[in-house]
C-alpha cells in the first residue's frame, strides 16, 4: 500500500451533513475502507500481483486466480477478463460478476503520447497473431487493446513487450492511467510548444510508483502543445495545452476536473501558466491532491471531477499552491480556439524538418496483428522508423521524404488505410461494445463499420466534418455526449414489440470549438436496424436547413425537435 500521506496543516473543507461517515478521504484522517474496492487496495497493492501472475496463475491457470486479483488487482497490469460469448445484453446488469468472466482476458498496452516504434508495432502485431487471435485495436486513448489472452501467456506477452521498451502498467486499475500526448509532439510546423520532455519525466516519477498506485479511481491526463488541441483535454482528470504567455513564452495552461460517463463534467481552468520544466511538478501535486482528498466512499463519487464541482477551481488551486507545490503560480492566458475543425492529423502535412507525416484512418479503430505487423513494414520501407497513435482512433507515419509519399499512401490504402477518407470514416468512433465488453449491452464496432459503408454509399457528396460516436453502454468510453451524434447503447422495442438493441441519441456535442454536451431531443431512440436510415435522415436535413458555414452542433442546438426526429 501507499506510505500513508501527511496530514495537511491546513484545515479539511466542511463536507455536507447528509454525507454518511465522510467520503473516505485520506487528507481528513478516514482511512477505514468504506467499500470493497477500498478494501482489496488496502489489503495489497495492485502492483504487487504481477508476482503471483507470472509465478502461480500462469502456472496453475484461471482457476487458480483469487476473485480480489481476477476483478481488481489485475488491471493493475492492464488485464480484465474479457465477456463471455453468447450472453446477450439483457443480462448485462443481472448476472453476477463470476457469470459474465470469461477465462480470457483484454490485455492493454500502454502507449503513452502513442509514440511507437517500427519494431515496436511489428512486436505489438506478432503478439496479437500468437497469444490474442489477431485482435488488436487502436483506443481513443492511443493504446493497443488484445482480447482472448490466457493467463498462461501473459508473462512471456510482457517479457517481448518489455523487451522494446513497451509495458501494460497501470493501463487500468485506480491507477495513473496512460498519458495522452500529442501525436506530432515536436514534428508538427504549427506547434506551440513540445510536451515530451514533461510525459517523459512524469512516467519517470509516477508510472509504477507505489506512492500513486492507490488512487481512488481513475486519474487521466494529457499533454498537448498542439493548436489543433488534438487529446481531448476538455474530458480528462488534469491536462496541460500549450499557450503563448505574452511575457514568459511558450507553457501550458492547466485544466483539471473533467470526464464523462454518466455524469459529464467539462474540465475547468486554473488559469495557471505553467512553464514547460514544471509541468511534473505540477501533475505530481494535482494527482497528490486527488490520492488525499479525493472521495474513497462510493466508486460513483470517485473521480476527480467531483472533488473539484465541490471545491470549485479557486480552491483547488489554493490548495495545490500552499500545500503541495509550495508557492504560487503564474496566471496564464486561455488557449485559442483551433482553426481545424478535425484534430486527428488525418493525411499528408509537413514537419518542421521539411519531411512528412501521414495520417491513417482505420475503421472505429479495428485492426488485427497481421494488419499493424504490414503497417510496420510499409512504414520501415519507406524510410520510417517512427509511428504515432491518436486520440481519435487513428495513426500516423512520421518522417517520409516528399518522393516517398505516393508509394507510402498506395501500401497504405491497399491495407483499406485510408489517408484521404470520407467525413463518415473518419469521424466515427466506436468502443469495444458487446463483443468483449461486459459492461456492454449492445454491439458497435460491426455497427459502427456498417454504418460508415452505408452512409458513404447513400451520401457521397457530403463533405463537412462530422463525429458519429458508439457507445456499448452509459460509461462513455467512445465519447458519445461530446460526439455530433453520439449513440449510447441501449435495449428497446422495435415496432412489432420486439427487444431488439438500440441507441439513445445525443446531438450536436463537441470538444475545442465550443465544448459542450450533446442535446438530447425527449423520448428520441433509435434501433440498430433504423439506424443508417435515422442518421441520413439527419444529415440531409443539416444539409437543407444550414446557414452558410453552420457547424453540425450549431445547427443541432437551434433545430427544432421534428428535424432531429
Amino acid at each position: 500500500m501507499a506510505p500513508t500521506p501527511e496530514k495537511p496543516t491546513s484545515a479539511a473543507p466542511r463536507r455536507k451533513v447528509s454525507r454518511h461517515r465522510g467520503e473516505g478521504q485520506w487528507a481528513v484522517g478516514h482511512f477505514t475502507p468504506l467499500n470493497g474496492n477500498e478494501q482489496f487496495k488496502k489489503d495489497d497493492d495492485g502492483l504487487n500481483v504481477r508476482t503471483r501472475i507470472e509465478t502461480i496463475y500462469s502456472k496453475r491457470g484461471f482457476d487458480s486466480i483469487d476473485p480480489n486479483d481476477l476483478r481488481g488487482r489485475m488491471r493493475w497490469w492492464g488485464l480484465y477478463t474479457q465477456r463471455k460469448p453468447g450472453i446477450d445484453g439483457g443480462k448485462t446488469a443481472i448476472l453476477e460478476p463470476e457469470e459474465l468472466d470469461d477465462e480470457y482476458f483484454m490485455l492493454r498496452v500502454r502507449v503513452d503520447g502513442g509514440r511507437l516504434t517500427t519494431e515496436q508495432l511489428r512486436v505489438i502485431g506478432e503478439i496479437s497473431q500468437e497469444f490474442a487471435r489477431g485482435t488488436a485495436d487502436i483506443t481513443d486513448r492511443q493504446n493497443i487493446q488484445y482480447h482472448w489472452i490466457r493467463v498462461e501467456d501473459v508473462p512471456e506477452i510482457w517479457r517481448r513487450l518489455e523487451a522494446v521498451g513497451l509495458s501494460t502498467t497501470e493501463a487500468c486499475g485506480d491507477t495513473p492511467r496512460v498519458i495522452l500526448g500529442s501525436p506530432v509532439a515536436g514534428i508538427a510546423e504549427d506547434e506551440i510548444i513540445d510536451g515530451t520532455p514533461a510525459l517523459e519525466e512524469i512516467q519517470r516519477r509516477i508510472v509504477g510508483n507505489p506512492e500513486f498506485s492507490n488512487l481512488p479511481r481513475k486519474f487521466k491526463s494529457a499533454i498537448s502543445g498542439s493548436p489543433l488541441l488534438d487529446v481531448a483535454h476538455e474530458i480528462n482528470d488534469i491536462a496541460f495545452v500549450g499557450v503563448q504567455h505574452p511575457e514568459h513564452g511558450p507553457g501550458f495552461d492547466v485544466w483539471v476536473g473533467g470526464g464523462l460517463s454518466t455524469n459529464p463534467k467539462i474540465g475547468q481552468r486554473l488559469g495557471a501558466w505553467v512553464p514547460l520544466d514544471e509541468v511534473p511538478d505540477v501533475y505530481e501535486g494535482v494527482i497528490s491532491i486527488f490520492r488525499d482528498y479525493g472521495y474513497r466512499r462510493l466508486r460513483t463519487r470517485a473521480r476527480l471531477k467531483f472533488l473539484l464541482a465541490d471545491w470549485g477551481a479557486e480552491k483547488f488551486r489554493q490548495v495545490l499552491e500552499d500545500e503541495y507545490l509550495k508557492r504560487k503560480l503564474v496566471d496564464g492566458p486561455a488557449p485559442d480556439q483551433p482553426v481545424e475543425r478535425w484534430r486527428d492529423h488525418v493525411g499528408v502535412h509537413r514537419q518542421q524538418d521539411g519531411r512528412f507525416y501521414v495520417g491513417f484512418a482505420p475503421r472505429v479503430g479495428r485492426v488485427d496483428g497481421a494488419t499493424l505487423t504490414k503497417i510496420a513494414e510499409v512504414a520501415a520501407a519507406h524510410g520510417s522508423g517512427r509511428l504515432r497513435t491518436t486520440a481519435e482512433q487513428k495513426m500516423i507515419v512520421l518522417d517520409v521524404e516528399e518522393e516517398q509519399i505516393e508509394s507510402l499512401v498506395s501500401g497504405l490504402e491497399a491495407l483499406d488505410l485510408k489517408v484521404n477518407p470520407s467525413p463518415f470514416r473518419r469521424g466515427t468512433m466506436a468502443c469495444t461494445g458487446i463483443e468483449f465488453c461486459k459492461l456492454a449491452i449492445v454491439e458497435t464496432k460491426a455497427r459502427g463499420a456498417s454504418l460508415i459503408d452505408e452512409l458513404e454509399r447513400r451520401l457521397p457528396e457530403f463533405d463537412e466534418p462530422l463525429t458519429i460516436n458508439l457507445n456499448g453502454c452509459p460509461n462513455a468510453c467512445a465519447r458519445i455526449q461530446v460526439a455530433d451524434i453520439g449513440l449510447k447503447g441501449q435495449l428497446m422495442l422495435d415496432k412489432n414489440g420486439e427487444q431488439v438493441e438500440g441507441y439513445q441519441v445525443h446531438l450536436g456535442g463537441a470538444l475545442g470549438l465550443e465544448a459542450g454536451f450533446g442535446r438530447k431531443v425527449r423520448g428520441l431512440k433509435v434501433t440498430a436496424a433504423e439506424l443508417p436510415d435515422y442518421v441520413e435522415r439527419v444529415l440531409t436535413r443539416f444539409q437543407a436547413e444550414r446557414e452558410d458555414g453552420e457547424r453540425f452542433a450549431a445547427w443541432a442546438a437551434r433545430a427544432s425537435e421534428e428535424a432531429l426526429s
